[in-house]
């Protein structure tokens, strides 16, 4: 099942999938209200001025151990939820934006497909092979996130890839996609972070 994830951070300009059940964070909110199929609002509307709707199922204390994104990520996995689309992930607090980043990798640890989308950039993670295709004409940029990154192979990309990527390494940056069957293979066990610029080259 697909679903997206509103957070709070910069409210996204662009139109917002329809059809599609969103759970939305606290004071993103004020920006997704009739933009977006919302069918739970969570956190603890700290920085909410007006009631949403349909109303919380709970209302969580402002200080407390997990983000409103996190607790968010958490109940979409228990609905069942294996595909997120998250808005208002970027902008705002750095390290709101870093946890942001930090929750693909909990989403992927459970089998859950996500990915951070604001008008210009994609950003998610992946195992094993990366199809690059549809991002045709995009720079593309790969980094280890959790530990080396071992690539085992690669086809229709500008520039070929050294065979690891060590963690705080930089040699996977600014790639671009050159073919509809671009592809990035990468090692057992290893997880890249993916950046999608998709602005113009």
């Amino acid at each position: 099942m697909k679903a997206l994830l509103l957070l709070n951070g910069e409210p996204y300009a662009g139109e917002l999938p329809r059809g599609v059940p969103a759970y939305c964070c606290d004071g993103a909110y004020a920006w997704a209200k009739g933009r977006a199929d919302i069918v739970k609002n969570i956190g603890d509307f700290d920085s909410l001025k007006e009631p949403p709707v349909p109303p919380p199922e709970e209302i969580y204390p402002s200080e407390k151990n997990f983000t409103d994104g996190e607790i968010a990520l958490r109940k979409m996995i228990s609905d069942g939820v294996t595909e997120i689309d998250c808005y208002g992930a970027f902008g705002g607090r750095a390290d709101h934006f870093l946890g942001n980043i930090q929750l693909l990798h909990f989403a992927l640890l459970h089998g859950v497909s996500m990915r951070l989308i604001s008008e210009d950039t994609v950003i998610f993670a992946v195992r094993g092979t990366f199809r690059a295709g549809e991002f045709e004409g995009k720079t593309v940029s790969v980094f280890p996130f959790s530990s080396p990154l071992h690539i085992l192979d690669s086809g229709g990309m500008k520039y070929g890839y050294p065979k690891v990527i060590d963690y705080g390494e930089c040699r996977g940056v600014s790639n671009i996609v050159l073919s509809p069957s671009a592809y990035v293979a990468f090692g057992e066990g290893c997880t890249a972070l993916v950046i999608i610029n998709l602005g113009s080259v």
